[in-house]
């Protein structure tokens, strides 16, 4: 099962999380991100979560790393990420720092790899450079919250960080066992396409990077599952199936007749009884 952008904060979110529970004692949940800013909500979530399913899979969203006025917790950039990974491991929730589990359930056995990328602004219209995106953004009052509250600490960027997160999430990868497949769980999008359909496109930016183009196919795909967007939906490229799994906010759902209640996704077995 899958679920992301839980924003635990928002009293209807945190309602529908006191009600998350697994089908059956056996169920594993994927969180891609985006359960909270505070720290402490952060657990609370992960905490209850990991009490009701057999393993908790968690990959940080932009949200968690920020640093916010009113969080006692005033650590910052990769501080913050390793405070939240020792937390984790006290729960017993998976990170992508830990070695990565293999699911042999139904759809299985296949190796579940959480990754953390963060993104470089490559997401953005590629007549532009860096700096005009952002000054696009700028112009039309489109910016991430990120630029004020995600420090990239030590790195001198977010983009740095990202090329930093990159290169180590690339090591890891490649040395998975290759005969298995893999479920690759990441916040940010692997590919462009999803943005697309973006109502503002400039947010794009903030969306992921080019350099993981590829993955899918790469590591051998059998479900790539993501959030950040707010747009809860499945898609197909390259023959693997992509699920976009966010609750999002409380004003989103109502827009669109979500509902919360049903926001738990089933990432396998695939929906055809196979795999993707």
């Amino acid at each position: 099962m899958a679920i992301s952008d839980l924003h635990v904060a928002y009293p209807e979110n945190r309602e529908i999380v006191q009600g998350l529970r697994p089908e059956s004692e056996d169920d594993w949940l994927i969180v891609a991100g985006d359960v909270g800013e505070f720290f402490a909500d952060i657990e609370w979530a992960l905490r209850l979560l990991a009490e009701r399913f057999a393993k908790v899979i968690w990959s940080p969203g932009n949200h968690e790393l920020w640093t916010v006025r009113d969080d006692p917790v005033r650590a910052r950039g990769v501080e913050r990420y390793r405070m939240l990974v020792d937390m984790c491991r006290s729960i017993g929730v998976v990170t992508p720092e830990d070695p990565y589990v293999v699911y042999d359930g139904p759809g299985g056995p296949v190796t579940v790899a959480p990754l953390f990328t963060l993104y470089d602004y490559t997401f953005r219209p590629p007549d532009l450079s860096k700096e005009e995106a952002m000054a696009w953004a700028q112009e039309t009052g489109i910016v991430c919250t990120d630029e004020f509250v995600l420090h990239p600490d030590p790195h001198p960027t977010r983009d740095a960080w990202c090329r930093a997160r990159l290169r180590e999430t690339e090591i890891r990868l490649d040395s998975r066992d290759p005969d298995l497949p893999t479920v690759l769980i990441n916040h940010w999008p692997l590919t462009r396409h999803p943005t697309e359909v973006l109502r503002y496109p400039q947010f794009a930016q903030w969306c992921g990077s080019v350099e993981t183009a590829d993955w899918h196919v790469r590591y051998n795909a059998a479900a790539v599952v993501y959030g950040h967007l707010h747009i809860p939906r499945t898609t197909w490229h390259d023959g693997v199936r992509f699920e976009e799994v966010s609750l999002g906010y409380p004003r989103e759902r109502r827009m669109y007749g979500f509902d919360g209640a049903k926001a738990l996704r089933c990432v396998l077995p695939a929906a055809d009884g196979g795999r993707a």
